[in-house]
């Protein structure tokens, strides 16, 4: 390997992800890799692993990786709505251009249902911002 690996790795997991400590300073010059931590990004919070302490350093690491971390999951939440928006988009051209009967029969219902709680969050959500707008 060429290139220095870096002295933490970050396991992700669903809500966080387990933190390990890369070692390659060993006689062998393997890669060892010691579970330090588990970290939870929805509540904050860093259990040390086993019986371990960690260092004010680990501690540093892990926070910075875990504010990294939530911004990488905040963008990919909005890049995952203006897609959504381009396969409402294309589903409309689709519906209009080259969907059959039989297509069209078996996602009508789906579509206009998840279209319609869709609406009925987003114009909500519009009209509770335009309240707050107008008490200031």
């Amino acid at each position: 390997m060429g290139a220095e690996l870096p002295d933490y790795y970050f396991r992700v997991r669903e809500n966080g992800a387990a933190v390990f400590r890369v070692d390659t300073e060993n006689r062998q010059r393997r890669i060892e890799m010691d579970q330090i931590a588990v970290v939870n990004i929805r509540n904050g919070e860093i259990k040390p692993h086993g019986d371990r302490t960690l260092s004010p350093d680990d501690l540093a690491r892990i926070e910075a990786w875990m504010k990294n971390r939530a911004q990488v999951l905040a963008h990919r939440d909005i890049d995952d709505i203006h897609r959504a928006i381009d396969y409402l988009n294309l589903t409309t051209h689709w519906a209009q251009s080259r969907a059959t009967e039989d297509q069209l029969e078996d996602v009508t219902d789906a579509l206009l249902l998840a279209m319609h709680d869709l609406r009925s969050v987003l114009v909500r959500k519009k009209a509770d911002r335009l309240m707050k707008g107008t008490k200031g």
